[in-house]
């Protein structure tokens, strides 16, 4: 008599699926309104960012179009809440050196109520995947952080 099993069937030794969570729009603490308020960098990037996206607007492309409709799904609450998908959204950006992003993802995660601290943290893993080369960006996203946190 052999003492040795076979291994389970491969059906059975997936852990079943869970359902994936509904996609909904976060809950944001602050609008943008206020954060225009309380930082002059946030308001001059948000009056920017919206008359330049009324430029693209107009060109009325599908193309754009289908991509900003899958960049909002993106950050929708979901699997990921919506403050862990922005805090992605800022290590990425600032890994990658494009401010306009930094920005909007800093300005995005202070909405959602991440912490000064959360922001940082985030920050220096997009220090340490990107290198020194991402310092001048930190330097202005600490004065954005600065504004917006005190």
């Amino acid at each position: 008599m052999s003492t040795t099993t076979e291994p389970p069937a491969q059906a059975e030794r997936s852990a079943p699926e869970k359902p994936t969570p509904e996609r909904k729009e976060p809950t944001y603490l602050f609008t943008e309104k206020y954060v225009s308020e309380k930082s002059e960098l946030a308001r001059k990037f948000l009056d920017t960012r919206e008359l330049l996206n009324a430029n693209v607007d107009k060109a009325n492309n599908l193309l754009v179009k289908r991509f900003y409709n899958v960049d909002h799904n993106t950050y929708l609450e979901g699997a990921l809440p919506a403050k862990t998908k922005e805090l992605l959204g800022l290590v990425a950006s600032a890994s990658l050196r494009c401010d306009d992003c930094i920005f909007y993802h800093a300005i995005q995660s202070y909405r959602l109520g991440v912490t000064r601290a959360e922001q940082e943290e985030a920050l220096n893993v997009a220090l340490v995947v990107g290198g020194s080369i991402v310092v001048p960006h930190l330097r202005r996203t600490y004065e954005l952080l600065t504004e917006l946190y005190g």
